[in-house]
């Protein structure tokens, strides 16, 4: 039984798709005015993975994730760096896909854009002004009537009067009540927008994934997903502007992704400890980045610091190292690793437990090694299988062992330098030997020398 845990009952559930045997997820996706961060990653990461494991469960999944290229921060920073949203949203997609497919992100079934949607925004608008959930403001804004929807608060578990009480409302609304939030805003000078019954505006935030959503996949779909930072108020925004306009259950499990910290800290750019991923990428590989995020489970928070890539790094060189200089067989299915596997991802898609299970199978590897070649051989093959479920060892092993950032020169210059030492150890000539080595340890190389030859990786 696969269980996921729902945001909306803070339980875990079993998780029964609406169609058996499909599953329709929709993830919100990033708004396209800056490079993504750690965050960012975090959270895409973290849906990458459950998307992964559901098709390796044999789910039909159709994968939705939208990209945000109308909104407030869009268009202050177009106007800051005085170009057009476009041209700043056409630059940040193509940085957003960059830093994906390092990551070894798969792309989504479908990837709907806000500003293609603008008539399914206005029909959804329209239904909710019809039913009286929504109304049309003095200063020309639309407003969703929050005390028209007898369910708000629930998704986020927040307690109304208390939000009311720490809400105010700002110069220039018109809001009915501080806790009314923009499904249409109108327009101003210089920025975009497009005709509506309502007046020329824009789609607030929060009513462009409803509409992009239902638009994919009818009125009510099985999973929706995002990090924890939307589950108030953009989730419970969407999931009330949604059941106001259909009057049906929009979503089924709701899932968020946890925190990442730095250092222990909240990231946030005032404390200057922000990161976006291509920064990280200067100092880290990407896999190595990706095990990071998989190594903690999705709902936990994180905390990101040098001395955690560390350690990630290492524990992939584990994994590698295992299946290095090995032939794996595809000959082992149903085993006892693949049985607890599937049992911790089952498990609300615990990949901690699910990754002791790679470390299990690199262990015995490593053992079988010395005493059974074949056996050893069809467990790599399982440790191959099992790590791609979750977007791991997806690289040659000598490849990644011997480090990203080593330029061709420099691998010319250190196979050169095991060369000389393999013939000067054949001559017995153990002083020039050493003498090798130690240039390479100099380079910051370890050599492993085994029945088979020498190895070398980057320390």
């Amino acid at each position: 039984m696969l269980t996921v845990h729902n945001s909306f009952t803070k339980q875990k559930q079993e998780l029964v798709p609406l169609t058996p045997g499909k599953i329709k997820i929709y993830v919100c996706g990033i708004t396209v005015y800056d490079y993504c961060h750690i965050g960012h990653a975090r959270m895409a990461v973290a849906f990458d993975m459950i998307v992964r494991y559901l098709r390796h469960r044999g789910f039909d999944v159709t994968y939705v994730r939208n990209i945000t290229d109308i909104d407030d921060k869009i268009i202050k920073r177009a106007a800051e760096n005085k170009e057009s949203c476009d041209e700043l949203t056409a630059r940040y997609i193509t940085a957003m896909y960059e830093d994906f497919d390092a990551l070894g992100l798969l792309r989504p079934t479908i990837e709907p854009r806000a500003t293609e949607h603008i008539p399914t925004i206005i029909n959804m608008i329209s239904r909710l002004i019809h039913n009286q959930c929504a109304y049309i403001a003095e200063n020309g804004d639309v407003y969703f009537a929050v005390n028209q929807f007898k369910g708000y608060g629930l998704l986020s578990h927040q307690d109304l009067s208390a939000l009311r009480s720490g809400s105010r409302i700002e110069v220039g609304e018109s809001k009915r009540d501080p806790l009314d939030f923009a499904l249409w805003k109108k327009a101003k000078p210089g920025e975009p927008s497009w005709p509506s019954p309502f007046g020329d505006g824009r789609p607030g935030w929060h009513i462009e994934c409803s509409a992009m959503s239902t638009y994919c996949f009818g009125e009510t779909f099985d999973m929706h997903g995002g990090g924890h930072d939307l589950l108030f108020p953009h989730h419970e925004n969407e999931r009330a502007q949604s059941e106001g306009c259909t009057g049906k259950t929009f979503v089924n499990y709701w899932l968020h992704a946890g925190f990442v910290q730095i250092n222990e800290e909240k990231m946030s750019k005032s404390l200057g400890n922000f990161f976006t991923i291509r920064d990280v990428l200067k100092t880290v590989d990407a896999e190595t980045l990706r095990y990071f995020l998989l190594a903690s489970h999705y709902r936990s928070p994180i905390n990101f610091s040098d001395q955690a890539l560390k350690q990630a790094r290492a524990s992939l060189m584990t994994l590698y190292t295992a299946i290095r200089d090995i032939k794996a067989s595809a000959d082992l299915k149903n085993t006892e690793y693949h049985t607890t596997f599937m049992a911790a991802m089952d498990d609300d898609f615990n990949t901690p437990v699910a990754i002791s299970v790679l470390f299990n199978l690199a262990n015995d590897i490593n053992r079988l090694q010395k005493t059974d070649q074949q056996q050893a051989e069809q467990l790599a093959g399982v440790l191959c299988e099992l790590s791609g479920v979750l977007g791991l060892l997806q690289q040659d092993p000598a490849n990644f062992l011997q480090g990203v950032r080593v330029d061709a020169s420099e691998v010319a210059t250190i196979e050169q330098l095991i060369a000389q030492r393999n013939q000067a150890r054949a001559e017995k000539n153990w002083a020039q030997a050493d003498h090798y080595r130690d240039e390479l340890v100099a380079m910051g190389i370890v050599l492993e020398d085994t029945a088979k030859g020498t190895s070398w990786r980057k320390e």
